[in-house]
Order: structure tokens, then C-alpha cells, then sequence
């Protein structure tokens, strides 16, 4: 796994706001878990725990196992739904059902995230590899929901998961997003590859569990942070990036 430390820092304060213009920014995308809340939060982590008991329910194995093979399937198919759906032809919804059932309570409503969204010129639309219901739940939670005019989400995209080219083919499509006016904010940092080869601006909200951190080195990732309200208020509201 890969931690921390073997990634070079470029926090806020490094970035150069001079440097930075989203003036052309008409379209502000959003993954939702670990990045409208933070990591540290642990609400993803309520999921993922689910994640490995369905697979323990599912398959008869222990826990360990089950968690080995779940990260397996995440790692090979992009997600655990999608292994579980390649290879045992489970019912994705009552997957889905069975993994969102969580407690939210964990995070509170985000002020600062209201007033900064509000703030934003242009739509505000969710893509992740969640649901619905759970995007709403989260959302909801946070007290942010009526700013995004859409949510893009697993079922929609057919059930293939980021990072796969076709459904950020199909998300730009249906949601008639221009890429080249368009930045995409996401905790995992391999999901913004095919972002950025179409053309949108990338900002990786820097996570180092599950995985995510993985390919962050890459010149895909074109900005990153630790805190996306801070982020979004120096650098998005700045003047001086207008």
C-alpha cells in the first residue's frame, strides 16, 4: 500500500494562485465518498466493512478471507460490485442495499461546504460509484443536496465502475458536460486518468487508505489537497484566480 510519505507533498500553500484560472469552469464534479467529507470521518469505512461481510454471507469464508478477496475483486474490477457481478451473477441492488446501509450520523453538517458550493459559478453534478440513495443519504447529511443538479451514479453508468473510459463517455454525454470546462474533484487519484485525457482539470483529494493513492505521482493529477473547503475558498474564489 502505498503511505504518505512515499508521495511528494504539494499542499495549498505550494500552489501558486496566479497559476491557477478556472474562470472557464462551467461544471463542477464531485465523487462523493472521502471527498464531499474527509477521510478522516471514517463513514467510507462503515461500507467498506459491509463490502466484506456481504462476501462473508455471500461465499461462506471466514472474514479474513473475505476481506482478502473483496480488495481482490476491488483491485481486478475496479469495484467489489463488479467482481461479485463478473464472477458470482449476484443482484447488484441488493448489493447495493445491503453495503449503503450505514450509519451517517458520523459527520454533521458542513456550513462552510454550503456556503462555499453556493458560491461556485455553473452546475454542481455528483459522479460516483455509489448509489443514489446513498449519494442523497450523504448529501443530505451534510446539508449540501440543493446545490447538484444531477448525480451520476453506478446503476446509471450501467454498472461499470470509474475508471473506465466509456462511462466517464457516457457521464459527459448525458450530462452534456464539455470536458474542457469541466474540473473533477475525487479521493481516488486512478479515477482522474481518464479525466484528464479528456480534457478536464483534476483535483485529487489526497486519501491513502483503499488503495487510493495509487497513481497520484502522475502528471493526471493536476492539483491536489487535504481539504476541499479550503481548497475551493483560496484557490476557486481567490481573485487572483479569476
Amino acid at each position: 500500500m502505498i503511505s504518505q510519505s512515499d508521495i511528494p507533498s504539494l499542499r495549498d500553500s505550494d500552489i501558486e494562485k496566479d497559476a491557477v484560472s478556472l474562470s472557464h469552469i462551467d461544471t463542477w464534479i464531485f465523487d462523493l465518498d472521502n471527498t464531499l467529507y474527509p477521510e478522516s470521518s471514517s463513514l467510507f469505512d462503515q461500507v467498506d466493512r459491509r463490502m466484506g461481510l456481504f462476501v462473508e454471507q455471500l461465499l461462506g469464508l471466514d472474514p479474513v478471507s473475505a476481506r482478502t478477496l473483496q480488495k481482490q475483486y476491488f483491485r481486478e474490477h475496479g469495484t467489489t460490485l463488479r467482481g461479485l457481478m463478473t464472477l458470482h451473477d449476484i443482484d447488484p441492488q441488493s448489493y447495493l442495499e445491503f453495503v449503503h446501509e450505514i450509519d451517517v450520523s458520523g459527520i454533521t453538517p458542513n456550513r462552510e461546504l454550503d456556503r462555499v458550493l453556493g458560491s461556485l459559478p455553473g452546475r454542481k453534478v455528483i459522479f460516483t460509484n455509489a448509489s443514489v440513495p446513498h449519494a442523497l443519504n450523504v448529501m443530505n447529511q451534510l446539508g449540501i443536496a440543493t446545490h447538484f443538479s444531477d448525480i451520476y451514479d453506478i446503476v446509471r453508468a450501467s454498472f461499470l465502475p470509474k475508471p473506465a473510459r466509456e462511462t466517464y463517455e457516457d457521464f459527459t454525454s448525458s450530462l452534456q458536460v464539455d470536458p474542457s470546462k469541466a474540473i473533477f474533484f475525487e479521493d481516488t487519484a486512478r479515477n482522474l486518468e481518464p479525466a484528464a485525457a479528456m480534457g478536464m482539470t483534476t483535483v485529487w483529494l489526497e486519501t491513502y487508505g483503499n488503495d487510493s493513492a495509487r497513481g497520484s505521482e502522475n502528471t493526471y493529477v493536476h492539483y491536489r489537497t487535504n481539504d476541499l473547503v479550503d481548497w475551493l475558498t483560496s484557490i476557486a474564489l481567490d481573485p487572483a484566480a479569476e
